[in-house]
């Protein structure tokens, strides 16, 4: 009896311990939330205020709401272009860039995770090397080139598109490698058996398994090409070509007044398309990012 008593006690302190850890753990976890979300809610709150409510609260509630700035940021500011032409002309040349890159990256990585061929590891050290040299340092080059080629200022965003033809992100590849390591070979030997070429196995066995791998490379690309700046910047210079993001910092610059409830509307509204395919796309990201870091 005393035993029982002894491991009954034993078993309540535990209980209660594991309790106040899981609590813990997650007022821990609450509170980062927070913090990381009250930006992006007060930022959704300050597009109802005025500049001086802005500028003399921390509250993201709105005490006398207007919609004056999302009125103002459906205007035209710089020409023939508003907020919706903007985000029309960022998704023509990011849906492309994102099936472009896709395209590349699982070609590439496919070649150098399964198949050994002359110059193998010299040209997958080159390609990793590439991955710690800075973007700025192509700048230049890549400008000259692309304006020798005709593609700066092209209205089909040439200079954007067409580079990412060529498997120019070298961080998909990586990872894609990566996953594709915990593939077996016995599924493509199989599939080998049953009459399927390199190109085939690559369609009907690779890429469904890479699959999460994939999303999560959509996702990056996805967002990193939308929220380019500096490429737009040199390779674009008609006005009514401008993608969202210079399309922002145009209706700063612009002589109608400088209201921040019209500034964070705009940015608001630009980044509500991101928001969404990442939601939409969470389960698979999150699957991808964990799965692509495990060597097999």
């Amino acid at each position: 009896m005393a035993k029982t008593k002894t491991l009954k006690e034993a078993n309540r302190r535990l209980e209660k311990r594991h309790r106040i850890s899981v609590f813990v753990r997650y007022a821990v976890l609450i509170l980062v939330g927070i913090l990381m979300l009250y930006p992006l809610i007060w930022m959704i709150g300050a597009t109802f205020k005025n500049n001086s409510e802005i500028f003399t609260t921390m509250n993201p509630v709105p005490l006398h709401p207007t919609m004056q700035g999302y009125a103002d940021a459906m205007k035209s500011y710089g020409g023939n272009i508003n907020i919706w032409k903007a985000m029309l002309n960022t998704y023509s040349y990011v849906i492309p860039e994102v099936v472009l890159t896709i395209v590349s990256s699982v070609l590439t990585a496919y070649g150098f995770g399964r198949f050994k061929f002359k110059g193998h590891d010299i040209l997958f050290t080159l390609m990793m090397a590439m991955l710690f040299l800075p973007q700025v340092v192509l700048n230049v080059p890549q400008y000259m080139l692309y304006n020798k080629f005709g593609w700066v200022g092209s209205p089909y965003y040439l200079a954007l598109i067409v580079p990412t033809a060529f498997a120019t992100e070298t961080y998909f590849i990586f990872m894609l490698i990566q996953f594709l390591r915990n593939i077996p070979r016995e599924m493509e030997e199989a599939a080998a058996i049953d009459g399927c070429n390199a190109f085939q196995t690559l369609v009907k066995i690779i890429v469904p398994m890479l699959m999460p791998a994939i999303t999560s490379c959509a996702l990056f690309k996805f967002m990193w090409s939308s929220n380019d700046f500096l490429g737009p910047l040199l390779y674009v210079n008609t006005p009514a070509k401008y993608p969202a993001t210079i399309f922002v910092k145009l209706s700063m610059d612009s002589d109608a007044g400088f209201n921040w409830n019209r500034i964070l509307a705009t940015s608001l509204i630009s980044i509500i398309p991101n928001i969404c395919v990442f939601f939409a796309a969470q389960n698979q990201f999150v699957e991808g990012i964990s799965a692509g870091g495990v060597k097999g």
